[in-house]
């Protein structure tokens, strides 16, 4: 028997869809001002980097971690003033809390419902678990398009549905309204994803008693810990005492664990530096919308979203001026000519408005101020 290619077991081994799929890609982003991801821009004083260090200097990195970091969930509990009937999921990242959920409740023929343009990995977590996903589109200002969303629940009975609050890439936060309307059409299980909670102007946590069916997730990444990790889901005990025999033994490490309790024994220092970038933020709007030719959409999130025409040509002009920011032209419908850049420290801001005014004098756009 002739010997088989790797090519060739891959071609008939690895699921049709998974083949077609493209990977998350993550660029490189070594020498830029790094504006692509939604960071948070700041370090935390020294004085708690100093006491972090010790923590981490400390810890058994030997041992397995805690696999129920109890005091750490008490913490996020108290933070969100959570009830008693109530629990928290820890995940690594909020990705992994997604792909918890969609195996909880894909039975078959089982729906995962969205919103697009939104975050990616709903989609693409029901592809990696064979799960059907339909994505509603949402109006041409990025609001909820709340008739197609009713029909769409009554048409697919979905079993699960997703809506960022705020949205993802967009920056806007849905009609608090429309959002409790879909929630009480579904049938199924609602998450509402609150990975940029910190800079908005509303969350859905006070309202998880009303509805039997609703669970709130969050990450801790935006608000200044993307490299811990460290994302949760909060609701009824219910929900969660499932979702936990789903979750992998170990899935969030000592490090993460131990950093996190520490910093949010310190949150008010968080908070305050979502304060600040959401004072960047607003005066990163108002230069944006000063540029003519250039439309940009208002934000309750750490990023700004705004279409110019040529985008990818603006996009890679600001690369070759050492700043990265996010092209999402041909990622959607939607989306042609927009371009996504994360609120950075004010110096940062001010890097990036003059690489933009100089690439679109490159693309044959005049910058001017209007």
């Amino acid at each position: 028997m002739s010997p088989v290619s790797a090519a060739s077991l891959v071609q008939s081994l690895i699921r049709p869809e998974i083949l077609a799929l493209h990977g998350y890609h993550v660029p490189d982003s070594g020498g830029y001002i790094k504006l692509d991801a939604m960071e948070n821009p700041y370090l935390v004083p020294d004085a708690l980097r100093e006491e972090i260090a010790a923590i981490v200097g400390n810890a058994q990195i030997n041992r397995y971690p805690n696999p129920n970091p109890t005091s750490l969930k008490q913490k996020i509990s108290a933070l969100l003033n959570l009830p008693d009937d109530m629990s928290v999921l820890l995940g690594n990242g909020s990705d992994e809390l997604i792909q918890l959920l969609a195996m909880a409740v894909n039975k078959p023929d089982a729906v995962v419902l969205s919103v697009e343009p939104s975050f990616v990995m709903y989609k693409m977590i029901a592809t990696f678990i064979d799960m059907r996903y339909v994505g509603v589109p949402l109006a041409a200002d990025f609001s909820l398009d709340l008739a197609a969303m009713l029909a769409a629940i009554e048409r697919e009975q979905p079993a699960l549905i997703f809506l960022a609050y705020p949205n993802n890439p967009t920056g806007n936060i849905f009609s608090a309204d429309d959002v409790r309307q879909i929630i009480a059409a579904a049938p199924g299980l609602v998450v509402i994803d609150e990975a940029y909670y910190a800079f908005a102007s509303d969350s859905f946590v006070p309202q998880l008693s009303e509805y039997p069916n609703l669970l709130v997730m969050r990450t801790f990444s935006k608000l200044g810990m993307a490299g811990l990790r460290l994302g949760f889901l909060v609701g009824s005990t219910l929900w969660l005492e499932q979702l936990e025999k789903l979750r992998l033994p170990y899935n969030v490490g000592v490090l993460p664990q131990l950093v996190a309790e520490k910093l949010l024994d310190n949150h008010d220092v968080l908070l305050a530096q979502a304060e600040q970038i959401k004072f960047d933020r607003s005066a990163l709007y108002q230069q944006l919308a000063a540029i003519s030719g250039l439309q940009v959409f208002a934000s309750e999130a750490n990023f700004l979203l705004f279409r110019v025409v040529n985008a990818t040509d603006v996009f890679n002009g600001l690369k070759q001026r050492g700043v990265l920011i996010k092209n999402l032209n041909g990622g959607h419908p939607m989306l042609t000519d927009c371009l996504r850049v994360t609120v950075g420290a004010p110096e940062e801001n001010q890097k990036f408005i003059a690489a933009l005014q100089e690439s679109l004098s490159d693309v044959g756009l005049a910058p001017d101020l209007q």
